[in-house]
């Protein structure tokens, strides 16, 4: 871990510029280019806010606006929807990277995940903006909000890992991960409350560990709760990452050394 650590710092300028270069090659050739990364996002969170609150009359969550509810769950699997999707196919996309003995294959995964962070940043800051039009003053546990980024980035980077080095060898690994983050977006308490469901039935959506994160956004943003409060998810969650981040680590170190031969 420590050296995966110094291979960052020691690299980070060329991390930083293959991830600038990645961010442009997504949107080159269209016309609005690079504002199609916020674009696209906006418009999913006005098509949702239309279909609830306008459609089906959605009422205020805990006393809470909707649209605010909604931005302060959807965010957060935006940012790991699109890590997952990109990383999946980071080895793909930098195979000219692969055959550099000079270096570390190991960083390519995080390329796409600092990309789609740049996004997210941009949409915290616009939740923030959100908050503050409608009245919501700043507190501390906003602060908690960089705590469940960094938790998410560690989830993605031990996913990453997994179907990054898979998809090289079974391409259908890239089409299997979008039908997964189709499924699990729906399955996630993003655009309805925990509380529609059984309480007998939450320890299985509790299962899925982004529900830990985007349940902590709505702790930071609105109900003010602390990470330490949910002692139990906070604890599930590190022990479910910490496992798909040795997997992750385990399964490219052991894979890497046939990326060659495939691409």
């Amino acid at each position: 871990m420590l050296e995966f650590l110094r291979s960052i710092i020691g690299n980070r300028r060329l991390l930083w510029s293959l991830t600038k270069n990645d961010f442009r090659q997504k949107y080159v050739g269209n016309f609005l280019g690079i504002l199609w990364a916020f674009i696209q996002p906006t418009a999913t969170i006005l098509i949702f806010w239309f279909v609830f609150q306008v459609g089906f009359k959605s009422q205020p969550v805990d006393n809470f606006p909707f649209i605010l509810w909604l931005i302060a769950g959807i965010l957060p699997w935006f940012f790991f929807a699109e890590g997952l999707a990109n990383g999946t196919n980071s080895i793909l996309s930098n195979s000219y990277l692969v055959k550099k003995v000079v270096f570390r294959v190991s960083l390519l995964p995080i390329i796409p995940l600092l990309s789609a962070l740049i996004v997210h940043l941009f949409f915290v800051f616009f939740m923030f903006a959100m908050f503050l039009y409608y009245g919501y003053h700043p507190t501390i546990y906003w602060l908690q909000i960089f705590y469940y980024l960094f938790a998410t980035f560690v989830l993605l980077l031990g996913l990453s890992w997994i179907t990054s080095s898979v998809v090289v060898f079974f391409r259908d690994m890239g089409q299997i991960v979008a039908m997964l983050i189709q499924f699990g977006f729906w399955l996630t308490p993003i655009f309805w409350a925990m509380k529609m469901v059984p309480e007998k039935y939450h320890w299985l959506i509790k299962l899925n560990p982004m529900v830990y994160i985007i349940e902590g956004y709505r702790n930071s943003m609105i109900y003010h709760r602390w990470f330490w409060e949910e002692m139990g998810m906070t604890l599930y969650f590190w022990l479910v990452t910490g496992v798909i981040f040795v997997l992750g680590a385990y399964t490219f170190k052991k894979l890497r050394p046939h990326f060659s031969d495939v691409l």
